[in-house]
């Protein structure tokens, strides 16, 4: 019998690992399976979204979803991955990070019907378990050169590692365990940095209850560069409009190279093989067009979110970068274009008096000295409001403003400057 799960999953190249027998489970039906969150920021980012994709196909192919936040193994630490101690977290921030991670994967999973997602928070169990307890029923399942062997732990040991991040490890493994007591839950999934504690988990469940369970982890992905994927300017690109703008998000995804886009259509959106094949194919007939990217771009904002924020960032995008007339766009996506273009600040008098082109382009950047702003002029080089500026003894007024408030000037085609009227 097919596993769909499998089946769906490494056709996207998402599978880097598995346990032996998961398989023959998966053809038995589905299947319950979580992925833990780091709470130690509010949002996701794009490096999350690959476990999220996990859990969503999980749903999607019948399978019920869960995610943990770590609230609880938030004020220990995960080494994994880390040259160094992670920040301790409060109570408070813990929660306030797990609400704001919750509102980000309803747009990725449901919270309702048969097969509806948990989001669970480990503080739950782990903040009532007794230390004398957890040595007993935890603790002597270990020996502790079982965990020296672990990556986790093998990579923080000439840099050191403290007790209690050494004791990460086996604080997973009880989530595991208790999941698996609790809800069903049979398989744990994350990226291949997670293998260790997952299959700790396998074996507390094994030796405690006799029972089976399951791993997953999906490959580390890496950009073409070399870099790791889902970053921008070496700074992560997130989910939350207020770390990362709509337009930024967007354009991030846009900027994917030719050769990861294929990888990325497969990983991060719910396109099926054959839409990826055709914008594969439409962008190898026009390159410049980056059909593959712009249907990357414009699925994942609408995904994370809204299609209606989405229609801004791509009419911001024409606004900047040509093709879209000015005068038709609101007053919320000029706004939006003025978070990421250089935008000097005049008070209304100043315009209402008459305010010197050349002037403008030299206090918006855009040119170096009244003469430089002169010679663009002449020669065409600059556009008030998406039209030719015009002669260079040109005085702007209020019947500039767009949306009553902004005068855009470009020069060329890639630099773009907002005046911004108060």
């Amino acid at each position: 019998m097919a596993c769909p799960l499998l089946t769906e999953l490494s056709s996207r190249d998402l599978v880097a690992d598995a346990t032996p027998g998961l398989a023959e489970r998966l053809a038995k039906g589905p299947i319950t399976g979580y992925v833990g969150f780091d709470p130690t920021a509010n949002s996701l980012h794009a490096g999350s979204l690959v476990p999220v994709m996990g859990l969503a196909w999980l749903q999607r192919l019948g399978g019920r979803p869960i995610a943990l936040v770590g609230g609880g193994t938030g004020l220990v630490g995960d080494p994994s991955g880390k040259r160094g101690e992670r920040p301790m977290l409060s109570p408070e921030q813990v929660e306030a990070n797990a609400a704001g991670i919750r509102k980000q994967l309803e747009r990725f999973l449901s919270f309702e019907g048969a097969n509806a997602a948990l989001l669970l928070n480990n503080v739950e169990w782990l903040g009532g378990v007794r230390l004398l307890d957890f040595l007993r029923d935890v603790g002597k399942h270990f020996t502790v050169n079982y965990m020296l062997q672990k990556d986790s732990v093998k990579s923080r040991m000439d840099a050191g590692i403290s007790f209690t991040e050494f004791s990460y490890m086996l604080v997973q493994a009880y989530d595991f365990w208790h999941l698996r007591r609790t809800c069903g839950c049979e398989l744990q999934m994350g990226g291949t940095d997670q293998w260790g504690n997952i299959t700790a988990g396998i074996e507390l469940i094994a030796r405690r209850d006799s029972a089976t369970a399951h791993g997953l982890v999906f490959p580390l992905l890496t950009a073409a560069g070399g870099s790791k994927f889902g970053k921008s300017e070496g700074e992560n690109v997130w989910l939350d409009p207020a770390r990362t703008s709509p337009y930024k998000f967007y354009q991030f995804w846009l900027n994917t190279d030719d050769r990861d886009v294929e990888r990325a259509l497969k990983t991060f959106t719910f396109r099926t093989l054959a839409e990826i094949r055709a914008a594969l194919a439409e962008q190898a007939k026009d390159p410049g067009k980056r059909a593959a990217q712009r249907l990357l771009a414009e699925d994942l904002t609408t995904r994370v979110h809204g299609g209606e924020t989405t229609g801004r960032v791509m009419a911001a995008a024409a606004a900047l970068f040509g093709g879209g007339d000015l005068r038709e766009v609101d007053a919320e996506t000029l706004a939006m274009v003025a978070g990421e273009a250089p935008t000097t600040s005049i008070p209304a008098e100043r315009l209402a008096r008459g305010l010197p082109l050349v002037d403008a382009l030299v206090e918006s950047g855009l040119a170096t000295s009244k003469a430089d702003a002169r010679r663009g002029l002449q020669s065409n080089g600059f556009s008030v409001n998406g039209e030719r500026a015009g002669a260079a003894d040109r005085m702007l007024g209020p019947s500039d403003l767009l949306a009553g408030r902004y005068i855009a000037l470009q020069k060329g085609r890639r630099h773009f400057a907002l005046i911004e009227v108060h």
